[in-house]
């Protein structure tokens, strides 16, 4: 019989791999490697705080900017730093290092050494300024910062978007140290994505000042079509206060005088100016423009100021108004005035959708409740002719109109209002005849 060898000669079994000891990176490049983890990690941070600050900010441009330059500061651990937009007249400060000592110029000129930097696109290092040609030459940016500021290096690097330079963001150190390559080009990626992350906000912004100015349009418009309404609305305190003038006056005439019914005259005078002044007053604010204003608001008491401005259209068309207000509703945030805006025009859209339902009840229902998944839920209702489902697919598009002399804007703009409130505006129709519109604001 064959002796077998000792166990630890045999053969391994076949399922067992060998194993191959991998050769480990040398030391320097995993410092390398943990270095660039280190500049992206860095990197990453900085363009997550700009999206942060536009997050947070979205109409207020100055904490974008600060947020800008001081991510930039840090990247490339600047001292000093400042922040410059290009305009028609030069590049104009928007920002500057909290640490600066000194307040840089508001403007300087395109033709400037710092508008020739930012011109060529690339950008430009300068490790002693003090060493720099312009500076020996005399000029008149770089003699400042280098002799009365002590602004020794400095990177200038320019913020393009499609081909255009729409600023320059300049960091540096009061001491002859330069930028490293890699800092450089960190600076560098970082003003590129925080120079498209600007214009998008810039043009959100441009957006929505061009929506506001749509949204005044469309308040005037409607405003003018309520003028009987107003006129009647007016009428009714004015007349009152005349009448109450001449038994003011023919109680005083008496002899004796009744004072205390002259008085109760005064006070009903008194009443009724104020509230025809009440009138003027939410037709001027319906009217005039102003900045989106967002505050604390009781949609029931919006809803009922309104129903005196259209009191004379319901009249006109044979409408009679019902409301369904929920008590005890809680405050919602919201601009008063947008919100108005909003359901002024749909019930006046629904008044006028049942101007011509001959032989139909016309009621105009508006309602309000809690919607404990969506916030505060406001309803606009007729009895007119509804619309068809072809139609209802279009209601809400920019300049789609079934009016004769519409525009089509009013419902778009609406729409835009209410989802900038968080919330959604939509359209049903009614069986048999009818149609709702809805919308819903969250509740702060």
């Amino acid at each position: 019989m064959r002796r077998l060898g000792n166990a630890t000669n045999e053969a391994a079994p076949p399922n067992q791999k060998t194993r191959r000891k991998r050769p480990g990176l040398p030391a320097s490049a995993r410092s390398n490697l943990l270095d660039e983890l280190t500049e992206v990690t860095r990197h990453r941070a900085a363009i997550s705080e700009v999206l942060r600050a536009i997050a947070s900010s979205p109409h207020d441009l100055q904490p974008i900017f600060d947020t800008i330059l001081d991510s930039a500061g840090l990247l490339c651990q600047a001292d000093v730093g400042s922040l410059r937009l290009s305009e028609q007249a030069g590049l104009r400060l928007v920002a500057v290092n909290r640490n600066m000592p000194w307040s840089p110029p508001e403007l300087l000129e395109h033709s400037s050494s710092v508008g020739q930097f930012a011109a060529g696109r690339s950008p430009v290092h300068i490790p002693d300024q003090a060493a720099h040609e312009l500076y020996r030459r005399g000029d008149p940016y770089l003699l400042t910062i280098v002799n009365v500021w002590g602004f020794r290096t400095g990177l200038f690097v320019p913020m393009v978007e499609d081909e255009k330079v729409i600023g320059v963001l300049i960091v540096g150190r009061t001491r002859v140290q330069p930028f490293t390559d890699k800092q450089i080009e960190l600076v560098t990626d970082f003003a590129a994505e925080a120079a498209i992350a600007l214009q998008i906000t810039r043009r959100e912004r441009e957006y929505r000042e061009v929506q506001n100015e749509l949204a005044h349009a469309n308040r005037v418009a409607t405003m003018g079509q309520l003028t009987a309404s107003i006129a009647h609305e007016l009428k009714q305190p004015l007349s009152a206060v005349v009448t109450d003038g001449y038994a003011g006056l023919r109680w005083l005439r008496r002899q004796p005088p009744e004072i205390e019914k002259a008085a109760q005259s005064v006070e009903q005078m008194i009443k009724d100016v104020t509230r025809a002044s009440g009138v003027i007053d939410r037709i001027h604010s319906l009217v005039k423009k102003h900045a989106p204003s967002k505050e604390k608001l009781d949609i029931n008491g919006a809803i009922l100021e309104l129903v005196g401005l259209i009191q004379s259209e319901m009249i006109k068309n044979s409408v009679t108004a019902r409301m369904e207000l929920a008590e005890s509703l809680p405050h919602i945030q919201g601009d008063r005035i947008q919100l108005q805006q909003v359901i002024l025009n749909l019930m006046i859209n629904s008044i006028q959708a049942m101007s011509d339902s001959a032989g139909r009840e016309r009621e105009l229902h508006v309602t309000t409740e809690l919607i404990a998944s969506e916030g505060v839920r406001v309803g606009v209702r007729d009895s007119g002719p509804g619309f068809s489902a072809e139609n209802l697919q279009c209601l809400f598009a920019p300049f789609y109109t079934t009016k004769p002399n519409g525009m089509g804007m009013g419902l778009s703009i609406c729409q835009s209002i209410i989802e900038d409130h968080g919330g959604r505006l939509w359209a049903s129709r009614i069986d048999p005849q009818g149609a709702l519109f809805q919308f819903t604001i969250p509740v702060t």
